[in-house]
């Protein structure tokens, strides 16, 4: 059974690390404008 990080992973062409990390932000409060903004290195720079 794949998990959530992996799934969306596939969904959006991106690296597990950083979906891993995105997911991770968000659960502790922080913004996707903030992630966007401030997290680029944890992220890939991805976009929002």
């Amino acid at each position: 059974m794949q998990t959530i990080v992996q799934i969306l992973s596939r969904e959006f062409n991106q690296k597990e690390e950083y979906v891993k990390n995105v997911v991770d932000l968000i659960d502790e409060g922080n913004t996707v404008p903030f992630i966007a903004r401030y997290r680029k290195e944890m992220h890939g720079s991805m976009d929002d």
